[in-house]
């Protein structure tokens, strides 16, 4: 399941749809906005004027792309729903409306619930789109005394300008406008000359939609009142994700959903914003919140399916993805198989304790779309765990996806059987306890615990890491008063419940330290470092009990690390000199100015040089110039390496004051260094990197 990390972590954006209605069957992608359009130029039946002699004026109403605008308006008047597919525009709509495929208009649509505010969801409270004859184009019945949507005119004859407006409707512009009646989805008008279609989100530019209820100021409460406004900002919310602008698009639905609450469109949108933004688990409880509005609504089932397999909920995902009477869409449905079959293999080798296919099957499942799923990070951590890769799978937390489980309706999901809320805090908690912070590790087993009180591998864990530290406590204070038997006893006690703790086999090794148990120090040692191999308490204890042992090639390897590691300690940098004069001493060489804390000596004339290299032992001579700027770099690192390697003698020589010198070593670019043994040179660095030169001088010093 890897991250790694922190990562991370890249959330894939999400892409636009073009949406097919045929025969009651819905196709979409799911992880889109909803984009509405209707086709409202056919013209209807003549226009009943209300009975207080209202004058309307004729417009022809139609949209301009293939997704102008989406979601639903709020309608005010009762009607029967009547709708039907438009057969010359198959994707002109965005999978809100399944209508039927008679050509009558009045053929029936499939029943909705009630109380759905999506305007083709045969909601009782918005105007229905149903079919006419001509130009297979879909319209709005008109209700009487509220004006209809189409090229009508007052008199019952088309006119002559609408007839025009059809004949060239590709080349006209849309305004959105609005007035005192109900035109339908979002009073799309063509050819408006008294408005403009562009509109600054800003607010610098006036929108059609203002710009209209400025010149009709009698009709603005009624625009607010069935969503025309929504609909713009929805629109223009639409526009500002296409563009990737998710944030701004968001800040667009939710000014569409402060005026239009219960829109299912606009919920899932901006779901589709979040998503992008990765806001995983708020993009799930929009979603939800959609399904809950209008639970036939497909578009939002899909995306929701999608967002809950990014989280690994598979079965919760297969329900919405898989509704009755529908196909799902073929690559989601294969995406979910994978993650499926990836996760069962995890957990069967989980419960195996074949922690290598755990962690090879945990990286399977997030490559295949489980990439959300914090239960699948945290399984890779323990699989890292239990391999003895503690720095990995510490470093590995900070790839966990940071999500609020308990924001949405997951209390059920089990991962490896645990709940899926618990599972965090059950694996942190072995991490903590193999670092040594116990108090932690009893917090988060705690945590697991109140969330899946009944689960038996959660109680198990919680009972052991209360008894392990404990254990820690009770050994430590033993430590303390100079009761090391006792002591190792009972950090004995608690390596029986946690047989991969590295703080209590360290802890263990000092008190055979203590008691002078040198061989059985080392071994407590070496299962510490497997465990934890950057533990260094662990490195100092043993290289303490080699030295004890007079086995001196281990403690100098030892020490050399512990000085790396700590290069100022200068009781790690004495050890390791004993420990180095000892091991030549072991093999026969004879010491020679062997110093701790020895300087770099300066050499003055050729003579002294002639002396200095021709000692017994690796001699180190650095060649340089005072004026050079390499030079003045490197020196105070040569300095460094006296102190860490004192077995070898370090000599320094300017070519400036002494020429002869140079010349006889033939030096003409510095910085150089050569290194004798025993007067004879055995190898020639010119300009080293400090990796390079210290790699020579440690070689060198064995």
């Amino acid at each position: 399941m890897s991250y790694s990390g922190k990562n991370a972590t890249n959330i894939p954006q999400l892409g636009f749809d073009n949406l097919s209605i045929h025969d009651d069957s819905l196709s979409c992608e799911a992880n889109k906005p909803d984009f509405r359009e209707l086709d409202l130029g056919s013209p209807v039946s003549p226009l009943r004027t209300r009975a207080s002699g209202l004058t309307t004026t004729t417009t022809t109403t139609t949209t301009s792309s293939s997704s102008s605008s989406s979601g639903s308006v709020s309608g005010q008047t009762r009607l029967n729903p009547v709708a039907k597919r438009s057969e010359s525009s198959p994707n002109s709509h965005s999978g809100e409306l399944s209508g039927s495929t008679e050509t009558s208009p009045t053929a029936p649509t499939r029943n909705f619930k009630p109380g759905h505010n999506r305007s083709d969801s045969g909601s009782t409270h918005h105007p229905s789109i149903f079919s006419g004859h001509h130009h297979q184009s879909s319209v709005n019945s008109p209700p009487l005394n509220v004006l209809p949507t189409g090229n009508i005119c007052p008199s019952g004859r088309i006119s002559k300008t609408g007839m025009g407006l059809m004949s060239n409707r590709s080349t006209r512009t849309d305004t959105l406008g609005s007035g005192s009646g109900h035109y339908g989805h979002g009073s799309i008008m063509r050819g408006g000359s008294s408005s403009s279609n562009s509109v600054n989100v800003g607010g610098a530019a006036a929108s059609p939609s203002r710009s209209l209820a400025t010149a009709y100021p009698e009709n603005a409460q009624a625009n607010r009142s069935w969503g025309g406004d929504a609909e713009e900002v929805k629109r223009l919310g639409n526009e500002l994700y296409r563009k990737g602008c998710f944030g701004e698009a968001l800040s667009m639905y939710d000014r569409a959903i402060a005026s239009v609450p219960g829109n299912a469109a606009y919920r899932a949108n901006r779901a589709a914003a979040l998503t992008g933004l990765g806001r995983v688990v708020e993009a799930v409880k929009e979603c939800e919140e959609a399904v809950r509005l209008d639970p036939n609504y497909l578009r939002a089932h899909r995306r929701l399916a999608s967002l809950l397999l990014r989280l690994g909920q598979v079965e919760k995902a297969r329900r919405h993805l898989c509704l009755p009477g529908q196909h799902p869409d073929p690559a989601e449905l294969q995406k979910l198989q994978a993650v499926e079959k990836h996760l069962s293999k995890c957990t069967d080798s989980r419960k195996a304790s074949d922690w290598k296919s755990t962690l090879r099957e945990a990286d399977a499942a997030i490559a295949a779309g489980a990439d959300f799923s914090p239960q699948l990070f945290m399984c890779r951590a323990e699989a890292l765990l239990k391999l003895h890769q503690l720095e990995d799978a510490e470093s590995s937390l900070s790839n966990v996806p940071k999500l609020e489980l308990s924001t949405i309706s997951c209390s059920q999901t089990r991962f490896f059987g645990v709940l899926a809320e618990a599972y965090p805090f059950f694996v942190r908690a072995q991490i903590d306890m193999a670092l040594g912070r116990f108090e932690n590790a009893v917090t988060s087993a705690e945590k697991a615990g109140q969330i899946d009180p009944r689960n038996v591998e959660v109680a198990v864990l919680l009972k052991n890491v209360r008894l392990v530290a404990r254990a820690r406590v009770r050994g430590n204070d033993l430590f303390k008063s100079e009761r090391f038997t006792e002591a190792c006893s009972v950090y004995g006690e608690g390596l029986r419940f946690d047989p991969s703790n590295s703080v209590l086999y360290g802890n263990r090794a000092a008190c055979w330290f203590k008691l002078g148990l040198w061989e059985r120090s080392i071994e407590d040692c070496n299962q510490a470092l497997s465990i934890q191999p950057n533990y260094t308490k662990a490195l100092r204890r043993r290289a303490a009990a080699n030295s004890k042992l007079e086995r001196w090639e281990d403690a100098v390897r030892d020490y050399e690390v512990l000085r790396r590691e700590f290069p100022d300690d200068n009781e790690v940098a004495e050890s390791l000199f004993h420990a180095q004069v000892a091991l030549k001493k072991s093999r026969g060489e004879e010491v020679y100015n062997m110093k701790f804390g020895g300087e770099v000596e300066e050499v003055e004339g050729f003579e002294q040089f002639k002396a200095a290299v021709s000692l017994p032992g690796i001699s180190v001579v650095h060649f340089k110039a005072a004026s050079d700027s390499q030079c003045k770099q490197i020196s105070p690192f040569v300095d460094t390496l006296c102190g860490r390697y004192p077995s070898i003698n370090f000599l320094k020589v300017d070519i400036d004051e002494s020429p002869a010198v140079a010349n006889a070593e033939n030096v003409r670019i510095v910085p150089t260094f050569k290194i004798y043994k025993n007067g004879s040179r055995v190898k020639e660095l010119v300009i080293p990197s400090r990796d390079m030169l210290e790699h020579s001088v440690r070689h060198y010093s064995l």
